[in-house]
């Protein structure tokens, strides 16, 4: 079977990418360690996208110090999926982040619509303000092709205490390179 691409996932409905959830490979932890990932979105409407983004990075950070596999979102200029990750800066020059997580094992956890991968990001523990709605995210994550971990799809599922709230959004994630910048968690 010829391995899925980005452009194949591009041109997936929902219904399709969770299919390609469901059939998800486990992640290679030791592979992902200090590496980032051009993400690109494959759920929002194009009205949405115009308003908001279609593309980001996804970086993922192994800290010496505790041995968390933790990682962050930087939001990139908006070249399209093609065009180079270039994020976005503010005024000192840092790179502008959102959704600062840590990688978790899935085993044991009950997650929605039949979902039993190993591996979720958990945007809850990482240090987001209060009022960021990512704070809830439970964000299940596989590996598209087995044994590869150059491509990844990630599902927004919300966990709200004991409930989950599936949301029929999708992204996915394209290896780009090493790690170029390491952040600090945003309570640091």
């Amino acid at each position: 079977m010829k391995p899925k691409t980005l452009d194949d996932l591009l041109a997936m409905d929902s219904r399709a990418l969770h299919e390609v959830m469901l059939a998800g490979h486990p992640i290679d932890r030791e592979a992902l360690a200090n590496t980032q990932y051009f993400g690109a979105d494959l759920s929002l409407p194009g009205w949405a996208r115009k308003l908001l983004w279609q593309t980001f990075r996804k970086t993922f950070h192994l800290d010496p110090e505790t041995g968390v596999l933790r990682g962050w979102n930087c939001k990139l200029e908006q070249t399209g999926f093609e065009g180079p990750g270039v994020p976005k800066r503010d005024r000192t020059g840092r790179a502008i982040t959102f959704g600062h997580f840590e990688l978790k094992d899935a085993s044991g956890i009950g997650f929605p619509r039949g979902w039993a991968g190993t591996d979720f990001l958990d945007y809850g523990g990482a240090g987001n303000p209060f009022f960021d709605v990512a704070r809830l995210g439970y964000t299940p994550i596989v590996a598209v092709n087995a044994g590869a971990s150059d491509l990844l799809l990630g599902w927004e599922v919300f966990k709200l205490g004991p409930l989950f709230l599936p949301m029929p959004l999708y992204w996915a994630l394209r290896y780009e390179g090493e790690l170029e910048e390491v952040l600090a968690r945003p309570r640091e």
